[in-house]
């Protein structure tokens, strides 16, 4: 499990990276908090989790793992679509929709990895 929240990262990574570049060529500063978000959430977190269950494996293979997975990896894109939809003339609810459900979803994701963390990974004895 660990290899594909690696993996995941570095796609962020690179988004992060285009997003910050698009944002310097067009001078189209007001994205910046979408694009710290690309890259804290979305390439160090997303990271962070990858090499965290690299290491302890054994809480890499839980359901509440497979579950944090999902969620927070169907919940992050949108969160961050409806980042970029504040800056666009779109329906009101399309951009409450991306924001919150994504919110939420990575929200109870992180909630989910901060459970299994507790219950699953242990000290080496």
């Amino acid at each position: 499990m660990g290899a594909k929240w690696v993996k995941i990262s570095v796609i962020y990574f690179a988004i992060g990276l285009a997003f910050g570049l698009f944002m310097h060529y067009t001078i189209e500063l007001q994205w910046k908090a979408t694009h710290a978000h690309i890259n804290v959430v979305g390439w160090l977190s997303t990271g962070l989790i990858g090499v965290i269950y690299s290491i302890y494996k054994e809480a890499a293979e839980t359901a509440l793992a497979k579950a944090q997975f999902w969620l927070y990896n169907i919940g992050l894109p949108f969160l961050f679509a409806g980042m970029m939809m504040i800056y666009l003339d779109v329906p009101r609810w399309l951009l409450e929709f991306c924001v919150s459900g994504g919110g939420i979803a990575v929200a109870v994701s992180v909630v989910l990895f901060v459970i299994n963390v507790f219950k699953h990974v242990k000290s080496p004895s």
